[in-house]
């Protein structure tokens, strides 16, 4: 039998095995993925979980439920040996092992791209996991509850100061949901007004939601700007350290919030072997998904710079849209491999794009034409309803909003599931600090509110 490495577990890695596994002959081959974790994110729910309107849960797949005749691999890839047909595996935990393949798909994903400005590292938070999502949800409530329980002006001001930098997706529809939630949360904070809380939205070029066009990239900006929100185009940031935000407009202020949203890399695992990598360290690839050079190797997703053949010279987006189609392809391809068929090539015209920026609030270009309002939100709302995996987790999502419709929107900050033994702590030791809220602010420094993402960064590096 035949065996099927895949290494990645996002929309790539998942779909091509639901795929296979659906395809195979009975014994035809076996399927082995690995990934990070033993969930795929289905990330452009990821605003709506952090703004409280889907549950977390409901926006991630168990990848052990869906894939019942693959076997699920959860740790990191550490080299591939595409000579030898064989990668070294690296559990959480214990020794590493070799596992020869016959086949591989290398869909690693991508990581946030930062750049090397100082006090980025420590004060900063990337968007693209649901341990993100939900941090930083529970964050920017627990700053309400601090601005609204001090007296202190400067901490006041500093702990409803939010700074997002990265105009595209992932930045504006992050802000959007965040600062809807937050404005619906002042009604329980009687000290705390609208116009107390400092949004910003820093982009390096002069425009935002370049994916939707530029007349809708316009209009978005208008609707930004009369919510309070200072859009600060054709600017960058020049330094963070301990939460002292420095523009190069010369603008500075202290902030308590840093979301990082200015684009993505690929995975540092495509690094870990002897695959074809281009300059912007992607993984080189064919129109029909197989590694240059490399014979039963194949590629697609974020990781790989796939050729676009609607455009000519130009790579396919690394976003969803392509993800999900490549992964179609790729399998049809794979399996066409193991029966000695020829592949096909991947084409696909882009369709258009969707986003949210709050309850009832959107931006679409779907096919050319152009949508706004509560219009393009049902748009974006129905058409992510119909590309998120399984019947389990659509049927979930529909009935979070439906119960949105009858009931407000929840505001508890959760802060204590990142520091789950604290009380603990408090009880067993007379040094530790109390577990009540100022303890809870002490503790939630600027470097800890990225702990987890630095863990899951080292996590990546050692994979690499």
């Amino acid at each position: 039998m035949k065996h099927i490495i895949i290494v990645g577990g996002g929309y790539v890695g998942m779909y091509t095995a639901l795929r296979l596994q659906r395809r195979l002959r009975p014994g035809e081959a076996r399927i082995t993925l690995i990934g990070g974790d033993s969930y795929m994110t289905y990330q452009p729910f990821l605003p709506e979980a952090a703004a409280g309107n889907l549950e977390p849960r409901h926006v991630v797949v168990p990848l052990r439920r869906i894939l019942a005749k693959c076997a699920i691999l959860n740790g990191f890839v550490t080299h591939m040996d595409t000579a030898a047909r064989k990668v070294t595996f690296q559990p959480g935990r214990g020794a590493p092992r070799d596992i020869p393949y016959d086949l591989l798909v290398v869909a690693a994903g991508s990581i946030s791209r930062t750049l090397p400005i100082t006090g980025l590292a420590a004060t900063g938070i990337g968007f693209k996991t649901v341990e993100e999502a939900i941090h930083l949800r529970n964050h920017v409530l627990a700053q309400l509850d601090l601005a609204a329980s001090t007296d202190d002006q400067a901490i006041r001001d500093r702990a409803l100061t939010f700074v997002f930098v990265g105009g595209g997706f992932a930045g504006v529809e992050a802000l959007a949901e965040l600062e809807d939630m937050a404005r619906d949360a002042c009604r329980y904070f009687p000290s705390i007004s609208r116009e107390d809380m400092r949004w910003y939205l820093v982009e390096a070029t002069g425009r935002i939601l370049p994916e939707v066009g530029a007349d809708m990239g316009r209009w978005t900006l208008e609707q930004l700007r009369a919510r309070a929100v200072d859009v600060r185009l054709n600017t960058r940031l020049e330094s963070a350290e301990d939460g002292r935000i420095v523009l190069d407009d010369g603008t500075s202020f202290d902030a308590a919030t840093l979301v990082w949203t200015a684009g993505v890399k690929p995975h540092p695992t495509v690094r870990s072997g002897d695959l074809p990598i281009d300059d912007k360290g992607r993984v080189k690839a064919t129109a029909a998904l197989a590694v240059e050079g490399r014979p039963g190797v194949f590629t697609a997703g974020d990781c790989a710079a796939v050729p676009d053949l609607t455009r000519p010279g130009e790579f396919c987006a690394p976003n969803a849209q392509h993800a999900v189609r490549q992964a179609k392809v790729l399998a049809g391809n794979i399996i066409a491999t193991l029966r000695g068929r020829p592949g096909r090539e991947y084409r696909h015209a882009y369709a258009g794009s969707v986003a949210s920026l709050g309850l009832h609030k959107g931006v679409a270009q779907i096919y050319g034409r152009k949508l706004r309002g509560p219009l393009a939100w049902w748009v974006h709302r129905s058409y992510h309803l119909s590309r998120v995996p399984t019947f389990n987790r659509k049927v979930r999502v529909l009935i979070d909003w439906t119960l949105a419709l009858f009931f407000r929107r929840d505001v508890v900050a959760l802060g204590a599931l990142s520091h789950p033994r604290r009380e603990f702590e408090y009880a067993s030791s007379p040094g530790a600090a109390p577990p009540g809220a100022g303890a809870a602010e002490a503790r939630r420094t600027d470097a800890g509110l990225v702990k987890g993402q630095q863990a899951q960064a080292e996590q990546h590096e050692r994979g690499a």
